[in-house]
């Protein structure tokens, strides 16, 4: 009865259309214009989300890039190319109506929302001869069932599906560490560290909305006297490792581990968590909690510990205007002592990729020290940053930053450049320039008129990067910095050289000379040196090494490391089997 009921419908809705002969003329069908350009909606990990899916013609498989802007063909030191004019390739691995998730194949930088990829030729090809056919060929209607009928295909669409691709995607790297420190001059001493190192980027795990992504090291110390940290292990703390739940179908969300909060990073980072919940469609309200331990932190302390509560609205649109702010209130305890209370506020405007505000407060009242009278509440920090892309090659910014107490970040790592938006205290202003032959300069000026000195002082840092050195996919990066501020003054000068070959191959050589003064350390002058290379060994093993020394200042230490381990990826087959030419 079914194929006659069926046969019945069809011949009264070509009957109906027959006594109209001219409906098709008034309003012929256009098919819709063939889309060749995406854009990210959402980046984890190596998967990219973007904003088409089967309605725009994509299957997994297709390739898509990333393309480098025409401005800096000859200069790649900002986008550095993987293929002549491409930034990034990426292959389709999932795709819905109107969505598909892509993973980055090889990509000379990170992916971020708002990136425009496209269809490469061939598969612009590809599409072209599709649509081509499909509109040029006539075929004659054909009503028949090959295997049962629709009603059939109902029951099966309530088959489970297998699962998405990037559910319990895997990339891991587990290694064993072991690390000497050499004490040089009259307080010699030897401190050997045996540690692990773990890298991990896993998403979806378990067929779950939580997914692990950072790196994390963890050691055991034995030395002849008290352990002094080097420049090397400073930077080593500065590592993210995070458990987030992020479902799109629900509006909880929360995180934990040494993570920014998503919409507070002015706070640093905070070994901790948050949980947070979607009021609606452009507001979250949610609580965290935890310590700061990164030594680049302004506020870093490993006794601090602070909890509070914000609320967040974010609207917009990243073509066009954007926003997002947020405000909080929350609680510093030092020593589980209750240190200041505090207010946050934190606002992000921007206009296209032309021009971006970001403006960061908190006001606060610290306790007073013993015998000293006590402090109201005020600001105790701000920083606000205004860019203007007045040029595809020209980039301009002004900042104004300002501490009423001396921040507490780790000065040994003044030389690396990690402290810089720091070290300005006022007003500033700088830019950002491509010149031709892939060499990007930038400077930075402003003038601090709250330090001890009896006129004002001026606050310069320039440099000058080059890509590509003689074709050997090298960049060299030089910077000049003199500063003086309310709570430091000093000058370093840094070179570094790098070389990064994706997940194969990485090469960084930094070394200076720095000189930092504040109330709370010394004058002093210091040399450093720090060498870090890592390699795969095969498809399974990986090596690193590093080399730091410095000379000068309170310390003189010579400090070798060697980490060798385990990785994994459970994706690599898949991989191998997209890039495999097609019979």
């Amino acid at each position: 009865m079914r194929p006659l009921w069926f046969s019945l419908l069809l011949f009264a809705t070509l009957s109906s259309a027959a006594q109209q002969p001219g409906a098709d003329a008034a309003a012929p069908s256009q098919a819709a214009p063939m889309r060749t350009e995406f854009r990210v909606r959402y980046v984890n990990g190596t998967d990219v989300y973007i904003d088409a899916g089967r309605d725009a013609g994509l299957a997994p498989g297709t390739k898509v890039v990333l393309k480098q802007a025409p401005a800096k063909v000859s200069d790649v030191s900002a986008d550095a190319p993987v293929a002549p004019g491409v930034v990034a390739m990426l292959t389709v691995v999932s795709v819905a109506t109107t969505s598909a998730v892509c993973e980055v194949n090889s990509s000379t930088r990170t992916m971020v929302v708002g990136d425009v990829l496209s269809l490469p030729d061939s598969e612009v090809q590809k599409m072209v001869a599709k649509e081509t056919l499909g509109n040029s060929r006539k075929y004659p209607m054909i009503v028949s069932f090959s295997e049962g009928d629709p009603l059939d295909e109902e029951v099966r669409e309530a088959i489970p599906h297998p699962p998405l691709p990037e559910i319990n995607q895997a990339r891991l790297r587990f290694g064993f560490d072991f690390s000497t420190i050499q004490g040089l001059g009259g307080n010699g001493f030897t401190s050997t560290v045996i540690g692990t190192v773990v890298r991990a980027n896993i998403s979806r795990m378990w067929g779950t909305h939580w997914n692990l992504n950072g790196y994390w090291r963890g050691r055991v110390q034995t030395s002849t006297q008290p352990a002094q940290s080097s420049i090397q292990d400073l930077i080593n703390r500065t590592y993210e490792m995070s458990l987030t739940y992020v479902n799109p179908g629900s509006p909880w969300t929360a995180g934990v581990g040494r993570l920014y909060l998503p919409w507070a990073s002015s706070l640093e980072v905070i070994d901790g968590g948050y949980i947070a919940r979607s009021t609606s469609r452009d507001s979250v309200v949610g609580v965290f909690a935890g310590s700061t331990p990164d030594p680049t932190a302004w506020n870093y302390n490993p006794a601090r510990k602070l909890t509070g509560g914000l609320v967040n609205f974010h609207g917009g649109d990243w073509d066009q205007f954007r926003f997002s702010t947020t405000v909080g209130a929350g609680v510093e305890l030092l020593n589980w002592a209750v240190d200041k209370p505090f207010l946050f506020s934190e606002n992000d405007f921007s206009y296209k990729r032309v021009v971006s505000l970001y403006y960061a407060t908190q006001i606060d009242r610290p306790t007073a020290n013993p015998g000293s009278p006590p402090v109201g509440f005020g600001v105790g920090q701000s920083l606000l940053t205004l860019r203007v892309q007045a040029h595809p090659r020209i980039e301009f910014d002004l900042t104004d930053t300002y501490f009423r107490d001396v921040p507490t970040f780790d000065a040994a790592l003044v030389g690396t450049g990690l402290l810089d938006k720091y070290l300005f205290q006022g007003v500033s202003g700088g830019s950002r320039f491509q010149l031709p032959h892939r060499v990007t300069g930038y400077f930075s000026v402003g003038q601090s008129s709250a330090s001890t000195d009896k006129t004002n002082s001026w606050n310069t840092m320039y440099g000058a990067t080059m890509a590509r050195i003689w074709k050997t996919d090298m960049t060299i990066d030089a910077r000049y910095s003199k500063f003086n501020s309310s709570f430091a003054s000093g000058i370093y000068r840094t070179v570094t050289i790098s070389r990064d070959l994706g997940d194969r191959f990485r090469l960084n050589l930094q070394g200076g000379t720095q000189s930092f003064a504040s109330s709370l350390s010394s004058d002093r002058g210091e040399y450093f040196a720090n060498l870090l290379f890592e390699t795969n060994l095969g498809a399974r093993y990986f090596l690193e090494g590093s080399y730091t020394t410095q000379r000068g200042g309170a310390q003189e230490y010579n400090q070798y490391t060697a980490t060798f381990g385990y990785r994994f990826d459970n994706r690599s087959r898949e991989r191998m089997a997209a890039h495999a030419p097609i019979p």
